[in-house]
């Protein structure tokens, strides 16, 4: 079972009512909200009015935290530590950097990871490794979101690799995607290199198994 599944069950979680007036009162008082975020993702009413209850039953706040959205990541990763790509992939997610995640934050992000084209999610994951914001992905910011993923899925994952696995990871990519040798990888190359190379969409299958 994936960590996409997993997550998809947490936040669909309690469908069998999902008629029953009173389990709907709480997404009933913003229909408008809905209509507009119906129209802006690529789920249904009925699908973000179940995400929305999930939401709400998991932070009732209406927003999510950093160090909220690091306890509910922490669940689906029991053996490794994921504490540093949670950080991250709440950066990513908190898409005004205001601190907190919205349900609209929620819901836009989700949309491109579950059903996007392969383009929007590409421009997602650019995003992601993209840690300074500056349209560049360095060497640097490579390695520590290898190190994060290597760090959540534990060593009971990946029992045998070696100490150095995350920089040789991020060397076989920046050789197939820094095309100009600059040092650094535009968005362009980032997609280019991705839609181009079996091999690195076949690795990208790690990025995506751990959203």
């Amino acid at each position: 079972v994936t960590a996409g599944r997993r997550k998809s069950s947490f936040w669909f979680s309690s469908t069998d009512s999902v008629e029953d007036e009173l389990e709907m009162a709480t997404v009933r008082h913003r229909p408008e909200a809905l209509e507009l975020l119906e129209a802006q993702s690529k789920f249904t009413k009925k699908e973000l009015q179940i995400l929305y209850r999930g939401f709400k039953n998991e932070c009732p706040s209406g927003v999510v935290n950093e160090e909220t959205f690091k306890e509910i990541y922490s669940q689906f990763f029991p053996q490794g530590d994921s504490t540093t790509y949670a950080h991250f992939l709440f950066n990513a997610f908190d898409t005004d950097h205001n601190g907190a995640v919205s349900f609209e934050d929620f819901i836009k992000g989700l949309s491109i990871l579950l059903r996007g084209t392969v383009q929007e999610k590409l421009n997602w994951a650019f995003n992601l490794y993209d840690i300074n914001k500056d349209g560049y992905i360095t060497k640097e910011e490579m390695l520590d979101i290898m190190k994060a993923i290597y760090d959540m899925m534990g060593k009971c994952t990946y029992p045998v690799l070696k100490e150095d696995a995350p920089r040789q990871h991020v060397e076989t990519f920046f050789q197939k995607m820094d095309k100009n040798k600059d040092g650094v990888v535009t968005i362009d190359e980032f997609i280019e290199s991705c839609q181009k190379d079996e091999n690195i969409m076949r690795s990208m299958q790690l990025f995506e198994n751990v959203i």
